[in-house]
């Protein structure tokens, strides 16, 4: 209970001040959307460009760890894809978007406040490990896919041009892309730009938080309520436990296992609802399960701190 209080529930307070401040009209559409646009293209490419450029590759990309999450996040995928066309009778576009949701956990937005709050903002380390080819992985497995449905027979060539010119219009991968050259290159950033980039970074996860609080006012709960539900369970449930048993197969370490899962169980990110809507399949379903499965994440967390070390 301590844990859900100091930890879990300060991250969803703020959330909850962005909703009720947008739901209330004390915060425009307008507004949200500018702050979204401000976190999302900006401020997040930042932090991310920041943690990529100062992590230490050699130590923080353990195998171990990379191949336990996202082994859990495709796992999660193929539970999506398989059951939203098997189980609900979706067409394969609409197959594709449900596994995406079922793919793309809020990694960032939730993952890094929880950890940070959790265990400390020296564990996050691993954290950004995986946040680093997150976004590359998961577009990459989800554009693919539903190229490759929608295709039916167009060319592969045709099919890899859509997925490299989506992948590389994104700003979270424009932002990794960048930090890896600096850590590669080894060039030192002038401290007025370290000093910039500090400032920008202290602003993106509180904003977002609100901004996503905003956000989740349009995304009300309607029908499809079987699927909605099966996407939470996958994305909560199966993902971190796929990672948990992995990770505890390889014994990772306490600090890296504790990254992996809480990263894996948390809610499906806004991505999946931004995929399902850029493609026009089961948005309802994208949209209800991010904002189902966001509220929900207060009992699932808590409940995957109390059996991690």
């Amino acid at each position: 209970m301590q844990a859900l209080l100091e930890v879990i529930l300060p991250v969803f307070l703020v959330i909850g001040f962005g909703y009720l401040a947008h739901w209330r009209g004390w915060f425009s559409a307008a507004g949200v959307d500018g702050l979204m646009v401000f976190t999302q293209k900006f401020a997040i490419p930042c932090l991310l460009f920041v943690a990529i450029a100062r992590l230490d590759l050699a130590q923080e990309f353990d195998w171990r760890l990379l191949l336990s999450f996202y082994a859990g996040a495709l796992s999660g995928f193929l539970l999506g894809l398989f059951g939203a066309r098997n189980l609900f009778g979706r067409s394969w576009e609409d197959a594709v978007a449900i596994g995406f949701a079922c793919l793309f956990s809020n990694s960032v937005l939730l993952g890094l406040p929880i950890t940070e709050r959790a265990y400390g903002a020296e564990a996050l380390s691993a954290n950004f490990a995986i946040i680093a080819i997150h976004s590359p992985f998961c577009y990459g497995v989800g554009i693919t896919a539903m190229e490759v449905v929608r295709a039916r027979g167009q060319g592969a060539m045709r099919v890899a041009a859509k997925v490299l010119r989506a992948m590389f219009s994104n700003t979270l991968i424009l932002g990794i892309a960048a930090g890896f050259a600096v850590n590669l290159s080894g060039l030192p950033l002038p401290g007025p730009v370290d000093d910039a980039l500090d400032l920008m970074v202290r602003a993106a996860l509180p904003a977002a938080l609100f901004g996503l609080g905003g956000v989740l006012v349009r995304y009300r709960p309607e029908g499809d309520m079987r699927a909605i539900l099966y996407v939470c369970a996958v994305s909560l449930l199966a993902h971190p436990a796929i990672t948990y048993g992995l990770g505890r197969a390889f014994a990772l370490s306490p600090e890296a296992l504790r990254s992996a899962v809480v990263t894996g169980a948390m809610a499906p990110g806004v991505n999946a609802y931004i995929f399902a809507n850029m493609y026009g399949h089961a948005k309802r379903v994208a949209a209800s399960s991010v904002l189902i499965a966001t509220g929900l994440t207060v009992l699932t967390a808590w409940g995957w701190l109390q059996v991690l070390p």
